[in-house]
C-alpha cells in the first residue's frame, strides 16, 4: 500500500467506493492462506488488508460526528455482563449494532468452553506470564500496532491501555467467560467499537499519516496479527516447553479465542479453524512483520517502566527485560534496546525448563529450592498484581481524540 493507497485510489475513482478501492490494491506480498482453513472452511479469499469492519465503522463514525459519544460512554459504563440488557437512551443506530454484535455465532460450542476453562485453570499463572511478556511486549515490534497506539488516545496513558488490554485476557479465562453472568462478550463488543473509533480518528493526525505505510488502520488483517501475538503465540511458547496438553483442552483454548474474533469482528473465513491452520496464517501475518520502530521502542521503555511503580520487589526493570528477552528472543530484545541483565537473563535460560518439568510433575528434582520458590513468586506476584488491578471497575470507551501529546 506504501505506492498506491487506498485514499489515492478514491481521489483517482472519484465515486469509487471502499470495496472497489480494496478491490485494486496490489500488497507487496500476496495473500495466499486459504479460506478452507478456516472455521466455516470457506470464504471469498480477499487479502485481509483490504478489509476493515463495515458494520461498526459507519455507526461509530457518526457516533463521534454527532458528538454523541461523551453520552454513549456514560450510558456504556455499567452495562459490563454479557446477559444484562443495554441502557436506555442509547441512540437506535447503535442499540441495533450492538444487538446485533453480541450474538454468538452458531458455531459457538459450550462443551469446548467448558473444556476452555480446564485449561485455563490448569495453566492460567502461565497464561498471565505468557500473555504480559510475549504477547504484551511483541505488540511493540507489531509496526502498524505500535504506531496506532502510539498516536492514538490509548499512548497517552499506557497503564490505563495495557490494564484495559489485560482485562480481555481475564474476561476470557475466567470460568463464565461467554456465559451471562460472564464479561467476555461485552469486552469485545466495547473493543469492536473502540476499534471503530481508532479507524476515524488516526487519519486526522499528521503524525500517524506521516509515519504509516496505510490510510486505514486495524484492517482485519491487523486484528488477526493480534490475535495471533496471543493465542497462537501461548501455544508455541508450552509447545517450546514441553508442556503437555490434552487434545480437548487445546481445542477448547483455541475455541475461545476463535469466538473472540468472531466478536472483535473478524470475519469467519479469517478465523483459523485449527492450531496447524493458526501456525500456517501466523507464519504469513506476523512472523514476518516483526520489526521495531520508533514508536514500538518508546512503548516498551514505558513498559519496561510500569513495573518500578508496583510495590513489589521482583517487578523491577530488570526482570521484566530479561523476561521479555527469555520469552521473545535476543532479536526482539536488541530491537526494543533490552539489554541481557548478567544474573536475571542466564537463571532464566538454565532454569526455566527445570522449573516447567518440576510444575508439571516431570521431574522431581534439578531446580534449587530457590530458584524454584523464586520463579513461583515472581509469576503469583505477577498474575496476583494484573487480577487485583482487574478487580477494580475497569471500562473500554469510545475514543474521541487522539494522543494529545501528537496534535
Amino acid at each position: 500500500m506504501d505506492n498506491f493507497s487506498r485514499r489515492n485510489a478514491l481521489k483517482a475513482g472519484g465515486v469509487l467506493g471502499a470495496a472497489g478501492a480494496a478491490a485494486v490494491i496490489v500488497p507487496a506480498t500476496p495473500w495466499t492462506w486459504s479460506p478452507a482453513g478456516s472455521v466455516p472452511g470457506t470464504g471469498s479469499g480477499a487479502d485481509p488488508r483490504g478489509v476493515w469492519d463495515n458494520e461498526a465503522d459507519p455507526v461509530v463514525a457518526s457516533l463521534i460526528d454527532r458528538g454523541e459519544v461523551p453520552r454513549v460512554n456514560e450510558l456504556l459504563k455499567h452495562w459490563t455482563k454479557n446477559g444484562q440488557a443495554l441502557p436506555a437512551g442509547l441512540p437506535n443506530d447503535l442499540r441495533d449494532f450492538i444487538e446485533y454484535a453480541r450474538q454468538m455465532p452458531s458455531w459457538a460450542d459450550q462443551g469446548k468452553l467448558a473444556t476452555a476453562v480446564e485449561f485455563n485453570q490448569k495453566r492460567g499463572t502461565y497464561l498471565g506470564v505468557l500473555y504480559g511478556f510475549a504477547s504484551g511486549m511483541m505488540s511493540t515490534v507489531i509496526p502498524k500496532e505500535a504506531r496506532a497506539v502510539y498516536y492514538s488516545k490509548g499512548g497517552a496513558d499506557m497503564k490505563d491501555r495495557i490494564t484495559k488490554t489485560a482485562k480481555l485476557g481475564y474476561d476470557i479465562g475466567s470460568l463464565n467467560a461467554y456465559q451471562p453472568d460472564g464479561e467476555m462478550v461485552i469486552t469485545c463488543v466495547k473493543t469492536r467499537l473502540a476499534h471503530a473509533a481508532v479507524r476515524h480518528l488516526l487519519p486526522q493526525s499528521p503524525h500517524w499519516t506521516g509515519s504509516a505505510p496505510e490510510d486505514i488502520p486495524i484492517s482485519q488483517a491487523d486484528i488477526m496479527v493480534t490475535w495471533h501475538s496471543l493465542p497462537t503465540t501461548v501455544m508455541r511458547n508450552l509447545k517450546k516447553w514441553n508442556v503437555q496438553i490434552p487434545a480437548a483442552e487445546s481445542e477448547g483454548f483455541l475455541h475461545s479465542w476463535q469466538l473472540a474474533a468472531h466478536l472483535l469482528g473478524v470475519k469467519d473465513e479469517y478465523i483459523p479453524a485449527s492450531w496447524d491452520q493458526a501456525d500456517s496464517q501466523a507464519k504469513q501475518v506476523l512472523d514476518p512483520i516483526l520489526a521495531p520502530t520508533p514508536e514500538g521502542i518508546k512503548l516498551a521503555d514505558i513498559l519496561l517502566g510500569l513495573g518500578m511503580n508496583l510495590d513489589l520487589t521482583l517487578l523491577s526493570r530488570p526482570i521484566l527485560g530479561a523476561l521479555t528477552r527469555f520469552m521473545l528472543g535476543d532479536q526482539v530484545a536488541e530491537w526494543l534496546r533490552i539489554p541481557r541483565e548478567p544474573v536475571w537473563t542466564p537463571l532464566l535460560e538454565t532454569a526455566w525448563g527445570p522449573y516447567v518439568a518440576v510444575r508439571e510433575g516431570l521431574l522431581d528434582v534439578g531446580v534449587p529450592e530457590e530458584a524454584y520458590w523464586l520463579f513461583d513468586e515472581f509469576l503469583r506476584q505477577f498474575v496476583l498484581f494484573y487480577t487485583s488491578e482487574l478487580r477494580m471497575p475497569i471500562n473500554i470507551e469510545i475514543p474521541v481524540i487522539n494522543n494529545p501529546n501528537y496534535k
